[in-house]
């Protein structure tokens, strides 16, 4: 009893407060050690008692703070954004407990709010080499949510696009399939804001039926290029948007460069993306991690053991013990049907950004310091976000991987009405669909200012202008990061072509 009224007096609550929250921290140190979680973020997020060296690099000093940094490069779409684009300047990112980034990571991939309630309805989709993909389609929930077709705009015009029908949003899960709770709250934020939402879900995973005895490769963007076009032929004047999920990121980024300017998209987004798929293969992760894809696509493969067993060696890639191990066993033979006989040729043709100076839709990239699956934030390919004016990087110091929780509920300034709140706790979400919203609008705003059909990058714009066509969809290009023209260009050039730029694209289909 006297211990009850004591916490009644509010300096004892504090302090009690306090002490349990150390407790607390101390005894997830010490759960973390047990289980080879790295510690080191954590205690540079949390206690600020270091410093890392990548800090210098992006902002310029050596204080860190919590607010988002924005990488660009200077465009009138990159002001645009800064400037309505309210979600990406002011995010409050939960902190210790709800902030730790492996348990965002974990709540993110194993638990969700609206993890059981979502309906769907499936697409098999007939590819040119006798394979199925699935193209899941939200209709609505359980609870007897309908999805709503919501004119959020004036005038008729859904969520500032350019018809009155509402826009497509394809969602591409993580590699190894599947929907993760992170992506089913994403697409009930999206049905919520009037989009048709689509999943993408690649041969083999996800309960679709495996029809060759090939799995998708994980920067090969054939079978998404088939799928957008089918999406496409169904709804011929809505707008299309796409976001991945994680390393979804690599067959998304890779058909954004392969198509270039004949990409149905009108813009896309990334939320914790693999970029370097190469690195993020080498890189050692976190046993509990590894354990945990590895298990998932092995089970996957046993699955069709039987069937890929004229094509590959199931039983050395089932006793696999690094994602690294295991993707080089599936991919890299001779009997494929696209051979790659060593590692290197493989991401040769898989890399994702191989050909990231074709892409003509702007790429937000969402990715925090913190990120347990990915490689550290110093290995990210700066000079392309600061040279290339279509891709963009938003690097938090914290928000775990596809994480991103608030530490409250958050309105969405300009994509709401009234007082509405946004029932969603993820940051991430509520960037990306206003993302898309502002995009719209700017470039509903080029459209209404008639501005002349130039090449999609500028004073560059033959690049723009190859031709492409079906027949080489594939074609063996070095890493684009590796070039030396994603080099920081001149200040005065910078400006220059600034003056010089459109974002109207012109189409080599």
């Amino acid at each position: 009893m006297l211990l009850l009224l004591s916490l009644h007096v509010p300096r004892v609550r504090c302090w009690t407060r306090l002490v349990v929250r150390a407790a607390g921290w101390r005894l997830w140190v010490f759960i973390c050690l047990i289980l080879e979680l790295p510690l080191d973020r954590n205690i540079r997020t949390w206690t600020k008692e270091t410093e890392s060296p990548e800090i210098d690099i992006l902002s310029g000093s050596g204080q860190t703070s919590d607010s988002p940094r924005l990488i660009y490069k200077p465009t009138a779409l990159a002001k645009y954004l800064l400037r309505h684009c309210g979600s990406l300047a002011r995010p409050r990112l939960a902190s210790w407990p709800r902030g730790d980034p492996h348990l965002q990571t974990l709540s993110s991939l194993l638990c969700g709010q609206h993890k059981d309630t979502l309906q769907f309805t499936r697409d098999n989709l007939l590819l040119r080499d006798g394979g199925i993909l699935a193209l899941d389609w939200a209709v609505g929930t359980r609870l007897g949510e309908v999805v709503g077709r919501k004119e959020h705009q004036s005038g008729g015009k859904a969520l500032g696009c350019f018809t009155t029908t509402p826009p497509v949003l394809l969602l591409i899960p993580e590699s190894w399939g599947g929907m993760t709770p992170h992506l089913k709250v994403l697409c009930h934020q999206a049905m919520r804001q009037g989009f048709y939402v689509v999943v993408f879900h690649a041969r083999g995973t996800a309960g679709c039926p495996l029809t060759t005895a090939r799995l998708t490769e994980f920067g090969d963007q054939a079978d998404l290029e088939q799928a957008v076009a089918y999406v496409h032929s169904r709804h011929p004047s809505s707008v299309m948007v796409a976001v991945s999920e994680g390393s979804g990121s690599g067959i998304l980024l890779s058909y954004l460069g392969e198509c270039g300017s004949s990409s149905h998209l009108t813009a896309a987004a990334a939320i914790s993306p693999v970029l370097q798929g190469q690195l993020w293969f080498e890189t050692a992760m976190p046993p509990i991690y590894r354990w945990g894809v590895l298990f998932h696509r092995k089970l996957q493969l046993s699955r069709y053991a039987s069937s890929f067993r004229g094509v590959l060696d199931v039983d050395r890639a089932l006793s696999c013990s690094s994602l690294r191990d295991f993707e080089e066993t599936l991919s890299c033979s001779s009997t494929k049907a696209y051979p790659a006989n060593d590692w290197d040729t493989y991401w040769e043709r898989n890399e994702p950004l191989r050909d990231a100076d074709e892409v003509a839709v702007p790429v937000l990239c969402i990715r925090s310091r913190d990120d347990p699956l990915l490689p550290p934030a110093s290995t990210l390919p700066l000079p392309l976000f600061q040279s290339n004016p279509y891709f963009l990087l938003v690097l938090t110091d914290r928000g775990g991987h596809c994480g991103f929780t608030l530490e409250g509920r958050e309105e969405m300034e300009g994509g709401r009405t009234g007082n509405e709140e946004v029932e969603d706790s993820n940051w991430s979400h509520i960037a990306v669909l206003e993302y898309f919203r502002v995009v719209a609008d700017f470039l509903k705003g080029e459209e209404r200012d008639g501005v002349r059909l130039d090449g999609p990058l500028g004073e560059n714009s033959q690049a723009g202008q190859r031709s492409r066509t079906s027949n080489n969809p594939r074609r063996r290009r070095a890493n684009m990061v590796r070039r030396q023209r994603l080099q920081a260009p001149e200040e005065s050039s910078v400006e220059a072509e600034e003056r010089n730029f459109t974002w109207k694209r012109s189409y080599t289909r």
